[in-house]
């Protein structure tokens, strides 16, 4: 087996490794690379493999940076199979198109408004393109073991992160080789914890947080004073969120929240991401995945006003009465939070709060590194409202839960490969993995391939 590592090196985005066994070649993720813009430029090159050969594709669970390419690979030949958890099927019908939808907007507004520098602008893909993909999933159980293709057979077991996230192990003759995909908390309030593995022949480990540590403070403490402390200005507090399991965690913290009486039980609490109101209902569906009972997944669902239509999103530019509005996306990279923004960045008695990473080159980074003006759509935007962020609202293991994950296995992969984190991070984490486990393990090159014996 061969294995060449095709993104998530040197950053957090654009997962994608090629698995190449006898006349098999599998896709194990097929992501979105994000942030710097040498970075999203690769969205647009061809792949080292041309689509039509890829056998198959594996996928560890749903966010963009880990399934965002698959409209493009279907539309550039790809006919096989794509296999994930049934969450991750059901958040991918969601995800998708919606991505696609998004790029179309943005082309559209780019042309309209005349700051891109392309003649016309063009969405990477379509809303057509992502529902022309979601015909090729083939969604699994976890812990049931199944064929990829004639000389690969593979099993999904649960990871943490959000709902249907995987930890995926291949098998090929006698050669074992383990993904951890993004891997959860070990005590979340929300995700169950990742299972645990015993052993492996080769370990592919991501590492987000391979160099630090969760704050140990209350995040919903955090919260709540920043909330309340925006409110008391007469502020709005803007919160950049995925749609997908932090805008729920988030949700859930604020019930909690109220109902305790730290945050004013009247303060207006806007959803604004048709996309996240539509994730939320799939807590209830898979429940076996959460530690949530079905009162606390309606509590979770009814603590905020779902904003559906534009005409409302619009609306909320307009009020400058205290409130919180959690939007996508979670970096500020697109969407609705744009728009936001805009409308309230410049007044210096809001608040723009992150909840957990941003990845280099995002607006988010900017932001938290202190510019004073973010550029949206072609214009520069002044940034005088307070800018916060809360990391350990992080739905992502960090350095020592890595390795208390890692410490349960019965014996040394033969080698670890340290992928989805910046540099640092990840040379951290294989800094940590030598000292304290012993272990042999290395961070790999973009495009860098490897035979596992």
């Amino acid at each position: 087996m061969q294995i060449k590592f095709l993104g998530a090196t040197g950053t957090v985005t654009g997962s994608k490794y090629l698995l190449t066994s006898g006349s098999s070649k599998i896709l194990l993720d097929c992501g979105l690379f994000q942030g710097y813009k040498q970075l999203r430029l690769r969205n647009w090159r061809d792949l080292p493999v041309h689509p039509s050969e890829l056998t198959a594709v594996v996928l560890t669970h749903a966010h963009l940076d880990h399934s965002g390419y698959l409209p493009l690979l279907v539309r550039n030949g790809f006919v096989g199979k794509i296999y994930c958890s049934e969450a991750t099927y059901e958040l991918c019908q969601i995800l998708l198109p919606d991505s696609g939808h998004l790029q179309e907007e943005e082309a559209h507004y780019a042309n309209r408004h005349g700051f891109s520098k392309h003649n016309p602008a063009l969405p990477l893909y379509t809303e057509q393109d992502a529902r022309q993909s979601l015909r090729f999933f083939s969604p699994v159980k976890f812990g049931a073991r199944f064929s990829v293709s004639k000389e690969i057979t593979a099993e999904l077991l649960p990871a943490g992160h959000i709902l249907g996230a995987a930890i995926v192990s291949l098998r090929s003759g006698d050669t074992t080789l383990t993904f951890s995909g993004d891997l959860g908390r070990l005590n979340d309030s929300i995700m169950v914890s990742p299972s645990l593995i015993e052993k492996t022949d080769y370990l592919v480990v991501e590492s987000t947080y391979g160099n630090r540590c969760h704050d140990s403070a209350d995040s919903a403490q955090l919260l709540a004073k920043v909330i309340r402390e925006t409110a008391s200005r007469g502020g709005v507090t803007v919160i950049p969120s995925f749609a997908l399991g932090r805008a729920q965690s988030l949700l859930y913290t604020i019930h909690q929240l109220k109902v305790k009486g730290e945050i004013p039980a009247l303060l207006p609490i806007y959803l604004n991401s048709p996309m996240a109101i539509d994730v939320t209902g799939l807590y209830r569906r898979h429940q076996h995945e959460h530690r949530l009972t079905s009162q606390q997944c309606q509590a979770m669902c009814q603590v905020a006003k779902m904003v559906n239509t534009a005409e409302e999103s619009i609306a909320l530019n307009q009020q400058r009465m205290p409130m919180v509005i959690i939007a996508a996306s979670g970096m500020a990279t697109g969407g609705r939070v744009l728009h936001h923004l805009k409308a309230f960045a410049s007044d210096a008695r809001n608040t723009i709060l992150f909840a957990g990473y941003q990845a280099g080159g995002t607006r988010g980074a900017a932001m938290i590194e202190g510019v004073d003006a973010i550029k949206i759509h072609g214009q520069y935007v002044p940034l005088r409202a307070q800018v916060s962020q809360i990391e350990n609202l992080s739905a992502h293991a960090d350095r020592d839960e890595i390795l208390s994950w890692l410490s349960h296995f019965s014996q040394p992969p033969k080698h670890t490969f340290i992928t989805h984190g910046e540099l640092d991070a990840a040379d951290g984490l294989r800094k940590s993995i030598q000292e304290k486990l012993h272990w042999p393990c290395s961070v790999p090159e973009y495009l860098e391939s490897v035979e596992l014996s």
